[in-house]
């Protein structure tokens, strides 16, 4: 078995919690491909086997890589959908950083979660990404996202207007800071801090949020995911900010945006005692009370 493993920053105070990921796997005889930039970071103070391989592109992690491990938090774990893409690797998020919802493994579960992956111990969850149809070129070939898309004002106090229509109906007019669209996977992110819904994994869905709405009756929205969704901007300025998950460009006021269903999934891997329940529960602290 060949895993490989995808960070961003190392943390010093991390070391010991990665030594005892990379011992655990050259124990349980797992080929191991890193990559390259964090490697070099890492390397001075964690001890690897003399055996590895290095990636820095897709290319080089579709040949033979059985499984990806995400070492940090949700962002970081976003930040591997460019090296997957659509090669069904499945994913296996390390969280050392703060809330995680997708990173669903602490640093405390590192020699549980081996263990079970060397047994097939886990699920997989496919989790549906959105594309950006329309203008194209802006991300280049990276035009899909697992979390979301958002609209927003660019260096301004003035209002954004976003007309949005769905399947070519007319939706609404927002006025505020800007829009987001999310999947199920991205309820759980920036949507549900403007006041979205939260969506199971499954369940075929996008949400259309509202940022800083001035109309108080205004809400987010949830609609099919095999809908088309039109965007169109008016406001005082030229330019206007787009985010695709951590991505990030600059577009004109004339643009229409397309937005729809990606025709590929992301392999999450879920370990056989965890759910999507249990995993809201614990990070949004529901039914924590001194009454309980």
């Amino acid at each position: 078995m060949k895993v490989a493993i995808f960070g961003k920053e190392f943390i010093p105070e991390h070391r010991a919690y990665l030594q005892l990921l990379i011992d655990e796997l050259v124990a349980n005889q797992i080929s191991l491909l890193i990559y390259r930039p964090y490697f070099e970071k890492m390397a001075i103070t964690v001890k690897l086997p003399e055996q590895l391989q290095f990636f820095t592109s897709h290319a080089d992690l579709v040949k033979h890589t059985d499984m990806l491990f995400s070492i940090g938090g949700d962002g970081t774990l976003l930040d591997t959908i460019p090296f997957v893409r659509d090669s069904g690797i499945p994913i296996l998020g390390i969280n050392l950083g703060r809330l995680g919802f997708l990173s669903g493994i602490s640093k405390n579960e590192i020699k549980q979660a081996v263990s079970s992956i060397t047994k097939k111990e886990y699920t997989i969850n496919k989790r549906a990404l959105l594309t950006l149809k329309k203008p194209e070129g802006i991300f280049g070939d990276l035009n899909y996202g697992l979390n979301d898309l958002t609209i927003y004002r660019n260096n301004t106090t003035s209002l954004i207007v976003v007309h949005v229509y769905v399947d070519g109906v007319f939706l609404n007019s927002y006025w505020g800071d800007g829009l987001i669209v999310s999947t199920p996977t991205g309820s759980t992110a920036y949507s549900l801090s403007v006041g979205g819904p939260i969506l199971t994994p499954g369940s075929q869905n996008f949400v259309i949020a509202p940022i800083a709405s001035h109309n108080l009756t205004v809400r987010p929205i949830v609609i099919q995911d095999s809908s088309e969704i039109n965007i169109r901007i008016e406001g005082r300025e030229e330019k206007y900010l787009l985010t695709l998950d951590s991505r990030h460009s600059a577009i004109n006021k004339e643009d229409e945006l397309i937005v729809k269903r990606c025709n590929f999934s992301v392999n999450l891997v879920q370990m056989n005692n965890k759910d999507f329940f249990s995993t809201i529960r614990d990070k949004l602290l529901w039914g924590v009370d001194n009454r309980n």
